[in-house]
């Protein structure tokens, strides 16, 4: 059986919370103050508005060095460079094949039995089998996590 718990965790805008399993790793930033971001699908292009404290949650299906690099990347690209969020649709042969995938929001929830990168709704996203059903909200302090599975809890700066 699963161990899992609930948690508070202090985040700034300017720290990257990473919580590395044995087969996936979850980082997470706040959104910040330009709330403002662009969801794109195959019919269409949808505006997010997004409080501060609200959060981009990228996901991984590894756990090394490169890994965390690439989510911080992805995520600098995102709430820094101002990339659009990308929806494949269903069945694309690139989903198999998406390394990290990124979901934007007041809360997230992560499951194992979803197709990566096809999701247009922002409060669900593609984890590895030990983060299933892992919820991440946003607080005006930081991060509050349910269900939280035995994992590696880190804080690191938020900067390329």
């Amino acid at each position: 059986m699963k161990s899992t718990s609930s948690k508070d965790i202090p985040l700034k805008e300017s720290e990257m919370l990473l919580l590395r399993g044995t087969a996936g790793t979850v980082a997470i930033v706040k959104v910040g103050p330009r709330g403002q971001f662009f969801l794109e699908t195959e019919n269409e292009e949808i505006v997010l508005g997004l409080e501060p404290h609200d959060l981009i949650v990228a996901s991984a299906l590894s756990v090394n060095e490169n890994t965390e690099k690439g989510l911080k990347c992805v995520l600098f690209m995102i709430r820094e460079i101002r990339s659009p969020l990308i929806v494949l649709p269903k069945n694309h042969p690139a989903s198999p094949r998406l390394p990290i995938v990124v979901s934007v929001g007041e809360k997230t929830v992560l499951s194992c039995n979803i197709t990566p990168g096809t999701h247009p709704n922002q409060d669900v996203l593609c984890g590895s089998n030990e983060f299933n059903d892992l919820e991440v909200t946003g607080t005006m302090e930081g991060v509050h996590i349910e269900n939280l599975p035995q994992c590696e809890v880190v804080k690191v700066d938020f900067d390329i």
